[in-house]
């Protein structure tokens, strides 16, 4: 499991901006530039350009277009991912069907969102995606994607649906019940603060439990985690804590 990047000592966390259309580099370039806690330190207009500035200037969080020449997206960060602390890698998406950005999360980039998110927003997804491990996830494409892997028209297109469910059953089969139920709300979407309160259970022990079930199911972060409950078909059609 790959290591949690720390922000420099200045408290400042770098981005790389990688994505093939100039102005929307700029204009991510001016949201995070606006932020006092965030810095980008370069920028990339293709995949293999983006790896290779990525692996130069070693920043906190990646920027990663899903769709672009050379090299994409996918591939992009497949390759960033394997390597020995890797950033975290947020994809960018035009569209909110996007196929190939669920298998970007099941490759385990930390979270994506549409480049129509909202400035603050977006700013908070880079923030919490260093600082408290949390996924960053359009909640628009959040819910097509539980709707596509729990049952929805991509699951019944694919003909590899039913190796990752029996793989994701046999990997849910190793934690413990309490376990289980913490792994199925994060495939709900909820935070830490939301499991603490519908579970009853203090904050540190949810964090226990969170990093418990990551090394137990091989996962690299939460957006794996719950994509593999997805897999398990344990998905509750209301994903709302009660």
């Amino acid at each position: 499991m790959s290591t949690t990047p720390e922000p420099s000592s200045t408290g400042t966390i770098s981005v790389v901006l990688v994505d093939d259309d100039a102005l929307v580099r700029t204009g991510l370039g001016l949201i995070l530039g606006g932020a006092p806690d965030l810095e980008v330190i370069g920028e990339a207009n293709d995949g293999r350009a983006g790896v290779d500035l990525v692996e130069q200037v070693k920043p906190d969080v990646v920027l990663m277009d899903i769709r672009m020449p050379v090299l994409d997206g996918l591939a992009a960060t497949a390759e960033l991912l394997a390597r020995e602390d890797p950033p975290k890698v947020i994809v960018l998406t035009t569209f909110d069907t996007d196929d190939m950005v669920l298998e970007a999360l099941r490759i385990g980039a930390h979270g994506f969102l549409l480049k129509s998110t909202r400035p603050e927003r977006l700013v908070e997804a880079v923030r919490r995606a260093v600082r408290d491990g949390e996924p960053s996830l359009s909640p628009s494409v959040t819910q097509q994607l539980i709707a596509r892997v729990a049952g929805g028209g991509l699951q019944t297109q694919d003909a590899g649906a039913e190796t990752r469910r029996k793989r994701a059953e046999e990997l849910l089969d190793n934690l413990t019940d309490r376990e289980r139920e913490v792994a199925v709300a994060i495939g709900q979407g909820w935070s830490n603060a939301q499991i603490a309160s519908t579970l009853y259970m203090g904050l540190p022990t949810v964090k226990a439990h969170v990093s418990r079930v990551l090394v137990k199911l091989g996962a690299g972060n939460r957006t794996q985690i719950a994509l593999i409950v997805h897999d398990a078909g344990l998905t509750d059609p209301d994903p709302s804590p009660s």
